[in-house]
Parts: C-alpha cells; structure tokens; sequence
C-alpha cells in the first residue's frame, strides 16, 4: 500500500513538472511520510520510475495479449483490440499522458529502454494478431501495417488525452477496425524492411532467465493458501525445470491461473516462455 501511495503521488507531480525536475523530497511531502519510509520501498527515484513503468505497462500488455488470444471472431479482434487500447488508456490518462511525453522527452537511457522493451512486446501483439486475421497474404506489408497501427494508438490517443475530446469507444475502435481492413486491403509498396523482424519476433526475452521465473512464481504461490490455482502454480514451476508435460496441459495449467490479478502477468510470461 505504501509503494501504492508513493506511486500515485509521484505520478502527479511527474506530470505537473516532469520527472527530472522533481526530487524525493518533493515526492514524500506530497505523500507525507519520511524521506526514510521512501527509502525502504525505493532504493533511488530510478527505481520508483522503472517501477513505475512495469507496474502501468505490465497491466496493458497483460489485456491486449488476453483480447488477442480470445476474441471471438476476426471482426471481433480488430474492434475489441482497439476497444481494449482505449479503454486502457482512458483508464490510465494521466500515467499514459506522463510517459509519452517522457519518451519523447527524457535523456534517462534506462527509462528509454524499459519503455522500449514493452514497446516491442506491443508490437509483437499486433504481428500476431495481423498473421491471426490476414495470414500470408499480408506478408509483404505486415510490419507497415504494424506502423499504422501504432500510429492510429497513438494519433487518436492524443485526442482525448491532450484535447480532452469525448471519447467514444465504440465509434472509435469500429472506425480503426474498418481503417486497418481497408490498409489491410489495398496496400501495395511496403517501405518497412522485413528486417526488423529480428529485432520484434525473437522467441522470447533472454533476460526472463529461469532464476527470474521461478521468483515470479513463488511470490504468487507465498500469497496463495491450498487450491487448484496453487497446485498449477507449483506444476508449472517442476516444468520449467523438467519438461515433461504436453502443451496443451501446460496451457491450462496457465489458464487456471491468469484470472488471478497477481498472477496475470505471470501468465503472460509463462505463455511467453513455453511459446504457446
């Protein structure tokens, strides 16, 4: 509760001057508490961003992945991917208003790669959602299409966000839908080389490292008493030492869990890991 605390109220004060221009002094007398209470939560004001940046960017990539795993239809993926975008954003406006300005702004190389590393996560949602709905016939144009996209995330964000215009979700995401179908369609001249394939579609991050995810999984498996969601922990944490279940039995294993909110993030990675 008390990183909660210093969380929101830093965030108010990064957005009201910017995140160099505002010190921990500055953070604790808005939260009222000791430079001290900061300190045993947060060893330096980086790590209160770079947590930051997990904890806002976690819980978006975690609904997007889930909409583009369950949609029911395609028409369905395009509207609800956009729909969940939005509805995010809207949600999270002043963190999302914080850290695109940030990004643009900030000479924190740190902040800049994390930002970036989730930047790459979202684009390597979008690819597989694009090979779900347009297969090989987008092949030559995927990673435009790709651009577009983020383009449109970006662009219409801004319109609610900085110019505060009333947002209509359902408008906007049938809108962005008939869009992409439309580029989808009728693009012809890519101008987005096939290469950045190698920087967007490696298998996974090499820095989740197994020591990583079995820390991940034993802080959700200390919170949790005997249950189903327990016993699917602890079995998929013998598999990522011993491979020996199927994937269609370590799937649901992930799905008995990802309904958790401490656990959604670790079924993201876990369906990462084990690439299903």
């Amino acid at each position: 509760m008390k990183k909660q605390l210093i969380m929101e109220k830093a965030l108010e004060l990064f957005s009201e001057q910017g995140f160099e221009a505002t010190s921990v002094q500055q953070i604790t007398e808005r939260c009222g508490i000791s430079k001290g209470a900061f300190y045993l939560s947060f060893k330096t004001k980086d790590e209160l961003i770079l947590y930051m940046i997990d904890h806002y960017m976690q819980q978006f990539i975690v609904d997007v992945d889930l909409v583009v795993r369950s949609a029911e239809t395609k028409r369905d993926l395009l509207v609800e991917f956009y729909k969940c975008i939005f509805k995010r954003f809207n949600e999270k406006s002043q963190a999302a208003r914080f850290l695109m300005k940030e990004q643009a702004l900030t000479p924190n190389k740190e902040l800049f790669k994390k930002v970036n590393s989730y930047e790459i996560i979202m684009t390597q949602s979008i690819i597989r959602m694009l090979e779900e709905l347009y297969g090989e016939k987008m092949s030559d144009n995927k990673y435009d299409l790709v651009y577009c996209i983020k383009g449109f995330m970006r662009s219409y964000s801004e319109l609610f966000l900085f110019h505060e215009l009333p947002l209509d979700l359902e408008i906007i995401s049938n809108s962005l839908a008939e869009k992409t179908n439309i580029l989808a369609k009728y693009m012809t001249i890519p101008c987005v080389p096939k290469e950045l394939a190698q920087i967007v579609e490696n298998p996974f991050d090499q820095d989740i490292s197994i020591g990583k995810l079995h820390e991940l999984l034993d802080q959700n498996i200390e919170g949790l008493e005997e249950s189903i969601e327990r016993e699917s922990l602890e079995l998929l944490k013998e598999q990522i030492d011993h491979q020996t279940l199927s994937k269609a039995i370590v799937k649901g294993l992930i799905g008995n869990v990802r309904h958790l909110e401490d656990c959604k993030w670790t079924a993201y990675v876990l369906f990462k890991y084990f690439e299903l």
